[in-house]
């Protein structure tokens, strides 16, 4: 991957977060810390869903999230999100945006051709107990591609970045898909943007780290 230089817009607007899903939280997360050499924050468990996450900081107020499942956790009634008992390996596999006004978002996506889903409730505990809530919109319900984000609100609970993260400055956000122009109408839609080329799809980003630019697909 060619990394952007400055100007390129190779970050999307809006970006609260990006989503590493892996079938294997451990192993992934000491691979990120070998390639990377910055070692992901214990993020919390997702009570219910049978995940827990690790979180490194991208810049600003974003951040890179590496989700798997929770072997302290019993297996969950439900599926665990974003498919990842199905997952052979890790895959950077959608992404989030944090508009000002959630509601107001929805509203104007839909009068331009494009449903999010419906908004619902979630929450997560954290290693010093703290409990963060937020609102989002159905990840399920998203474009089938996943490379059209899903909605995010943090309300009155405290942002991830706020909480000392460590730090891989994010450089670059990328994908391919076979019809690019299907993506970036609901794109558009979101108020938001993806650099998109043909190709398979793939979801891929690049951050810099102590060890030189680093990309994951």
């Amino acid at each position: 991957m060619t990394v952007a230089s400055p100007g390129m817009n190779a970050v999307p607007p809006l970006l609260d977060h990006l989503v590493l899903a892996t079938p294997d939280l451990v192993t992934t997360v000491a691979d990120f810390a070998l390639r990377t050499g910055v070692t992901p924050a214990p993020g919390g468990a997702h009570p219910g869903l049978g995940t827990r996450n690790h979180l490194v900081g991208l810049g600003g107020r974003s951040y890179l999230e590496i989700i798997g499942p929770d072997p302290e956790q019993p297996e969950p009634a439900v599926p665990r999100p974003f498919g990842i008992s199905r997952l052979t390996g890790p895959r950077t596999l959608t992404w989030a945006i944090s508009p000002p006004d959630l509601e107001s978002a929805i509203r104007t996506a839909r009068a331009r051709g494009y449903d999010p889903g419906p908004v619902r409730p979630m929450s997560r505990r954290t290693p010093d107990g703290t409990v963060l809530r937020w609102r989002l919109t159905d990840a399920d319900h998203a474009h089938p591609s996943g490379l059209v984000p899903f909605l995010i609100d943090w309300g009155d609970s405290r942002h991830p970045t706020d909480s000392g993260l460590p730090v891989t400055p994010l450089l670059e956000v990328a994908a391919t898909v076979p019809d690019p122009a299907q993506a970036r109408g609901p794109l558009a839609a979101l108020g938001t943007g993806l650099a998109l080329t043909p190709g398979p799809i793939a979801l891929s980003f690049t951050v810099d780290t102590p060890n030189g630019p680093v990309s994951f697909g």
